[in-house]
């Protein structure tokens, strides 16, 4: 594991890039049980397997993304397209038995809850940015959604493979919440972690979609910021739905919709509530 923070950025993807991604133990457990039997699966079963599990929707976009010929222009940008791109059988011959979050951080619970934590959050900010892109008709909301769902996977990347820096990160927040996550991330790990982010998807050439609507640094761009403000929304309400934060959160996102402020929070806070049974 990696125990001192790398200087440069090129430094830490080089490192990342090298390193396997390990998903759920749910997962890893659910692939075992199909496979048995995978002459008879569909992509239609495999696509909500993997869209539950935020690692393994990146591991699987990336497989695919890396062995796409050069000449193509684009990619597969979900996941029900990567799976029929692959055929069920050759997804079951690259992702056989899957290192898992649980047995690589068995010794370190603290870790295991922040990876935990982090995929929870990835999860809510999914819903959100659908339920936002839709309120747009945006074309792209299935992509969007995915975007969401995976955009923080190098923070869950980081607790897996140097916790002892992911905890470095969040002791220095909680010692003192003025300082942002950002500013946090810089202090500890000397890059900020949409960085490393974008550095990843674009060594794995993920389609150019993906990879500009989770770019922290094209605000401007109502796709990226419909990801964006779903993830602060996400975060902030993580400490509470009485957050004051999450008043800037509202306005920002008012403006994107087209909504008051009031009617965004209901937006938000229906998401939340429990489907009927």
């Amino acid at each position: 594991m990696l125990t001192t923070a790398p200087t440069t950025l090129h430094t830490w993807a080089s490192y990342f890039s090298g390193t396997e991604i390990p998903v759920l133990a749910t997962t890893a457990d659910a692939l075992t049980a199909l496979a048995a039997s995978q002459d008879e699966v569909t992509a239609g079963q495999l696509a909500p397997l993997v869209l539950a599990d935020p690692m393994m929707t990146v591991k699987l976009l990336a497989h695919v993304a890396q062995r796409r010929p050069a000449r193509a222009l684009t990619g597969s940008e979900t996941v029900p397209q990567a799976i029929l791109m692959m055929g069920v059988q050759p997804f079951f011959a690259a992702f056989g038995t899957q290192p898992t979050i649980e047995s690589t951080l068995a010794s370190w619970p603290g870790a295991l809850q922040g990876v935990h934590d982090v995929l929870a959050r990835s999860h809510r900010a999914a819903l959100i940015a659908l339920a936002f892109a839709v309120h747009r008709k945006d074309p792209d909301a299935e992509i969007i959604h995915e975007a969401a769902l995976m955009h923080d996977f190098v923070e869950a990347l980081l607790w897996c493979h140097a916790p002892l820096l992911a905890l470095a990160v969040k002791r220095l927040r909680a010692d003192d919440p003025t300082i942002g996550s950002a500013l946090a991330q810089r202090r500890v790990l000397n890059i900020e972690l949409c960085d490393l982010e974008q550095a990843l998807l674009q060594a794995w050439r993920l389609p150019e979609l993906l990879v500009r609507i989770t770019n922290d640094r094209r605000a401007g761009d109502p796709q990226a910021r419909t990801v964006l403000l779903a993830l602060r929304i996400a975060r902030h309400s993580g400490a509470g739905w009485d957050n004051p934060a999450l008043a800037q959160d509202y306005r920002a996102a008012g403006e994107l919709l087209g909504l008051s402020v009031d009617a965004v929070r209901d937006k938000v806070m229906r998401l939340e509530e429990p489907e009927p049974a």
